[in-house]
């Protein structure tokens, strides 16, 4: 569900405070834990230190990015594959191709 148009889009109040101190071109990475932020047209331009509950992922704020989430930057899941048994199989046969290519061969019934 999405958010009231009359509350307006959600900003941690900490995060502009942040925002007003540093300026985009020389500011270092602005560390937050603030998934849920929204990202409005004044951090464009800034770098977010983004946490995923693990550690943090720096996300470089540009105009497409207006109205989406901090959050939606951030993965919190790794992706390792898809598929069990069958998978493997396949990468180990993709992994043992012949790179080289085969020797030259004569045709059959020609004269040397």
């Amino acid at each position: 569900m999405s958010r009231s148009s009359k509350k307006g889009p959600f900003v941690d109040p900490k995060l502009l405070e942040k925002i007003s101190k540093f300026k985009p071109e020389n500011s270092p990475a602005i560390k937050t834990w603030s998934r849920a932020s929204e990202i409005s047209p004044e951090m464009v331009g800034y770098t977010f230190s983004v946490h995923n509950g693990k550690n943090f992922i720096d996300v470089r704020v540009s105009e497409e990015m207006v109205g989406h989430r901090l959050g939606e930057f951030s993965p919190t899941k790794k992706f390792l594959r898809h598929g069990g048994k069958m998978q493997k199989e396949i990468e180990q046969k993709a992994t043992t191709k012949p790179t080289a290519a085969p020797a030259a061969k004569s045709k059959p019934g020609a004269k040397k």
